[in-house]
């Protein structure tokens, strides 16, 4: 489509897009974490943290909301439009709801719960297909979506993500000082497809202990990424207004004027 208008798609983002973004979720679900997510804790807590956190900032880079907004038939971006307008997507997208998300998921790692997820093949192909469409939902709108944002509502965004920041941290930490194996299973399994298990297996508290403390890491690590993409998002939304206010009349921009003091009034 883009070829047929004579316009070019920067190839680094297409890259992106594949060797980044597919190619990070290939090396999460086919490599270790994937292979002993289902004996291990902390390989099963940090492959869900880099499905909802690494893949979805990875795929963002290669702009698919862009390049599909370029691409698509008036009709297809219409509905691209209206998706992006809805309460579902606007209300994941924005980084005043967008890092609770991934608390409230973590915290199940605090009970009971967290043992079946972990052993049932069910649960474990739900967890690889869910999380990271979550993460999308959450990592595109805040990174590409400035259509509809106003720059006073971002600098809300901004704020109460730093202090979401400290919020992230307490599931990893709850996990790292406890001193009870908390998801219900009290002892790792002795075989794997009928062969013993590598000596260098942790015990059950220890192997909590590795996943609070990689869990505790890679969630305020994940934050960073976020109150970038909003100071990014921010300047997108202020260089728009102030394009907008440059492209006023002088008429137009007394009249905004005298609204603006008039309600302040």
């Amino acid at each position: 489509m883009l070829a047929h208008r004579r316009e070019r798609w920067p190839a680094w983002r297409a890259w992106c897009f594949y060797l980044l973004g597919l190619g990070s979720y290939a090396w999460i679900q086919f490599g270790f974490l994937g292979t002993w997510s289902h004996d291990l804790r902390w390989a099963f807590t940090t492959r869900i943290a880099l499905l909802i956190f690494l893949v979805p900032m990875m795929v963002a880079l290669g702009m698919p909301i862009t390049l599909m907004r370029r691409t698509f038939r008036p009709g297809a971006r219409a509905a691209l439009e209206a998706a992006l307008r809805s309460w579902p997507v606007r209300l994941m997208g924005n980084a005043i709801f967008a890092p609770l998300v991934p608390l409230v998921g973590f915290l199940f790692f605090l009970t009971p719960l967290a043992g079946p997820l972990r052993l049932d093949p069910g649960w474990a192909a739900a967890i690889t297909l869910l999380v990271p469409f979550i993460g999308l939902l959450i990592t595109l709108p805040i990174t590409e979506d400035t259509e509809h944002r106003s720059s006073t509502f971002i600098i809300y965004e901004f704020l109460l993500a730093i202090v979401e920041l400290l919020l992230d941290s307490i599931p990893g930490i709850l996990l790292r000082l406890n001193g009870n194996v908390l998801d219900g299973v009290a002892a790792a399994t002795h075989t794997v497809a009928g062969a013993a298990l590598p000596h260098w297996f942790p015990n059950p508290l220890h192997d909590q202990h590795l996943s609070g403390d990689f869990l505790w890491f890679l969630a305020e690590v994940a934050d960073l990424p976020v109150i970038i993409a909003l100071f990014t998002r921010w300047s997108r939304v202020d260089r728009r207004d102030a394009k907008q206010v440059d492209e006023l009349s002088d008429e137009e921009y007394e009249a905004a004027v005298r609204a603006h003091l008039g309600q302040r009034g």
